[in-house]
């Protein structure tokens, strides 16, 4: 799954990495490193302007909200469990499907967190002793330092309570698409550690390469087949994964430090 990463690039960067045509300088983000759902976040999409002649789509940088609510909805109540969809499934699910078919977006990051139960901790819930269970919090990021990009999804509802012109009249948000985590070896893996995704969370967000950015983006593309295609996991070996302080684990925290790599797991956290 995706629940929380960070997203420190300054739209200047991502607006380079995937050449956007259009963004809003007075809706910059702060660079965010515990992006958690419900917060805004960036999004790369193409789609028309509105107001303009030209109907053709333009690669733009906007602000969305993580928590897809799909446009019939009578309510936003569910957006908060609606931040991860999966891939297998995406096509049918009927909070999804109109998005993949005409909304689709790329959301940036440097990373994401998972967190992974201690094997002392482990231990303790088999023998049945009463404790809660401490996770060593792991960042998955690319081993070259290259932008992830996760595939997602995106919407737009409209809060019928509130007038036309009122500024929230309208909310825009958006679902990181995930799939099965990889199996083979990390490109760089911790000495006390995993050593495959998979062995941190069965789930992991879909991280498209740069030959798929395109095609992924593109409105016109609508046959589910093709599309579907798209959501073939990315070339094996691509990721490395290390433990990261366990302040991460409280939203409060954020700053560059929470992706500082930690030589070994916290103590009482060891994998």
């Amino acid at each position: 799954m995706c629940g929380r990463y960070a997203a420190s690039r300054r739209p200047e960067d991502l607006a380079g990495i995937f050449e956007i045509d259009k963004w809003e300088p007075e809706e910059a983000l702060e660079p965010d490193y515990n992006v958690a759902p419900t917060k805004e976040v960036y999004a790369v999409l193409d789609r028309a302007l509105k107001d303009v002649a030209d109907p053709r789509p333009v690669r733009q940088l906007r602000k969305l909200k993580w928590g897809l609510v799909p446009s019939w909805s009578k309510t936003p109540e569910g957006a908060a469990r609606m931040i991860n969809a999966r891939a297998e499934t995406v096509h049918e699910k009927p909070s999804y499907r109109r998005a993949f078919s005409a909304r689709r977006c790329i959301l940036p990051a440097d990373g994401y967190y998972e967190w992974v139960t201690g094997k002392q901790e482990r231990d303790l819930e088999v023998e049945g002793k009463k404790k809660r269970p401490r996770k060593q919090p792991y960042f998955v990021t690319p081993a070259d330092g290259s932008v992830f990009a996760m595939a997602g999804l995106y919407e737009f509802w409209r809060d019928k309570t509130l007038p036309d012109d009122h500024p929230r009249a309208w909310w825009a948000t958006c679902s990181v698409i995930t799939t099965e985590a990889e199996t083979s070896p990390l490109a760089v893996s911790p000495a006390d550690g995993p050593h495959v995704l998979a062995e941190i969370h069965p789930r992991m967000p879909l991280m498209l390469t740069p030959d798929r950015w395109d095609a992924w983006l593109d409105p016109a593309r609508t046959d589910v087949g093709e599309l579907r295609e798209l959501l073939a996991p990315p070339p094996s070996g691509l990721m490395r994964a290390y433990p990261v302080p366990t302040a991460v684990s409280n939203v409060r925290n954020n700053g560059p430090e929470l992706l500082e790599e930690l030589a070994a797991p916290e103590e009482g956290t060891l994998f």
